[in-house]
């Protein structure tokens, strides 16, 4: 078995968010589309649509978003979108941060070079630690 990881480095910033998946099952049938456009990028709809309970893969998205923009400092605003990082899956189905040229720009700002997450939901809630490294 050929497993490498991602590269390590010294840790510039870290950021957890944590959500009840009832509270987005709630939004998403009081919004709906409008909710999923704002937050989701087509990629991670397409994602979310294909399992067998979106909700909880929203959340998990939804905290994803939330725990990278806490590395940053910043939150979910003007400089840090909820489209500025888009969560996609690598070859052994780990999560992967894709960042937007927003994203990007607070990327080398911080003096980073990876965002690295890990993602984990249960029937109840939705966790996400992301970490900013620089190799």
């Amino acid at each position: 078995m050929n497993i490498s990881l991602p590269p390590g480095g010294v840790l510039i910033g870290l950021g957890a968010d944590i959500i009840e998946v009832d509270r987005i099952r709630g939004v998403l049938e009081r919004h709906g589309d409008r909710f999923l456009d704002r937050i989701l990028t087509d990629e991670e709809k397409a994602y979310c649509a294909t399992m067998g309970a979106p909700h909880k893969h929203i959340a998990a998205r939804f905290a994803a978003k939330e725990a990278v923009s806490k590395c940053f400092t910043t939150g979910i605003g003007k400089e840090f979108g909820w489209k500025s990082a888009s969560v996609y899956h690598g070859p052994r189905h780990e999560p992967l941060v894709r960042l937007d040229a927003q994203g990007e720009a607070l990327l080398r700002a911080v003096g980073a070079t990876h965002v690295h997450l890990t993602l984990s939901h249960t029937e109840t809630y939705a966790l996400a630690v992301a970490a900013l490294v620089r190799a």
